[in-house]
């Protein structure tokens, strides 16, 4: 579990492709003499499993559903990525809780600024605007942002100082690709809500008069 408040960013350093597989070897900042394997890393947003530790460079493997779900089956030596360590119990939950699990892939419309932030809008998958809500909260690319409007054809979330600062969010172009977690909680809500249908063996009146 993570929160979307990126720590650093790193710059991959090889990338080893096997049949629907991929090992990143990333570059950071991150305290690795503090680190194991086995722990849980975010990588631009996903959820992946430390494999092996040396000085300045941990590795992580990601599998094919992963690279065909997110942005990480095109990364390449030399790209810049966001990390963020799982969160420890007893920290503050300064953004809100992220699962790693990336729902999709968005592209980004534009980047303009307004006043003292940057408004950045993004297109989404059609199946996943139904989850986005104003004032609600979205992880793009593991960063923590609350959607300022909703668009019809996806969001737009105002980046503030502190966010251009820690992220690369702020220099990202019109299509750029970004990956996309919604709200843990509206996954959740929309599945409640459905198993609230009739039973199996219950009558179902139809359509029209009765």
């Amino acid at each position: 579990m993570f929160t979307g408040l990126i720590e650093t960013q790193g710059r991959i350093a090889r990338v080893t492709r096997t049949p629907g597989a991929a090992r990143l070897a990333i570059r950071s900042p991150l305290p690795t003499a503090e680190m194991r394997e086995g722990e849980s890393v975010a990588v631009d947003g996903v959820c992946l499993t430390v494999s092996a530790l040396r000085k300045d460079v941990f590795e992580a493997d990601a599998i094919a559903e992963t690279l065909q779900r997110s942005t990480l089956g095109r990364l390449a030596a030399g790209d810049t990525v966001h990390l963020e360590r799982a969160l420890a119990l007893g920290d503050r939950l300064g953004g809100h809780l992220v699962q790693g699990h990336v729902d999709g892939v968005g592209r980004v419309i534009s980047l303009t600024r307004r006043g003292g932030d940057i408004r950045l809008r993004v297109a989404l998958p059609a199946d996943l605007r139904r989850y986005v809500a104003e004032k609600g909260s979205i992880a793009l690319s593991g960063v923590s942002l609350t959607v300022a409007n909703v668009l019809p054809a996806g969001l737009e979330v105002a980046l503030i100082p502190e966010t251009i600062e820690r992220t690369r969010l702020g220099a990202l172009a019109p299509g750029d690709r970004v990956n996309v977690e919604v709200d843990l909680l509206a996954r959740y809500l929309e599945r409640l809500v459905g198993d609230r249908g009739p039973k199996p063996g219950r009558h179902r009146p139809r359509a029209g008069r009765t």
